[in-house]
């Protein structure tokens, strides 16, 4: 009798393992976190709760994304989004034409959104090249 529930344990410990490891490989943070590692583009974000960040990561660069509610001509939907980052530090070697790349992928999922920049990502967005 103790021989089976010692095999019974033993393959609820390893469903268990199995289990854990599925939750641990398909966890979007991980996804974000091997994305910003690889300096690949990765957007993380939970569409349907308005009041819950998007994080999104390009070229190893962090970026968080805080959404407002408003309304459109004909519903209410996302009409604001201030993007900044924690790590100011990794924007060196960032140019414009990222930036540009970054507010073109917010914009694919909010389209009625206007993306406002945070200091010190404004001032390269707001200047003119050539001035």
């Amino acid at each position: 009798m103790i021989i089976y529930l010692f095999r019974l344990l033993i393959l609820v410990a390893a469903i268990l393992l199995i289990y854990t490891a599925y939750k641990y490989v398909i966890n979007p943070k991980r996804k974000l976190e091997l994305a910003q590692e690889k300096k690949q583009f990765y957007f993380l974000d939970d569409a349907e709760n308005v009041k819950k960040n998007f994080l999104l990561t390009y070229k190893g660069v962090l970026f968080e994304g805080e959404k407002y509610l408003g309304t459109t001509e004909n519903s209410f939907d996302v009409v604001s989004i201030s993007v900044w980052t924690r790590q100011p530090d990794k924007l060196k070697g960032f140019e414009r034409n990222d930036l540009y790349f970054v507010e073109k992928e917010i914009y694919i999922h909010y389209p009625h959104a206007r993306v406002e920049w945070k200091n010190p990502i404004n001032k390269l967005v707001l200047s003119h090249s050539g001035d």
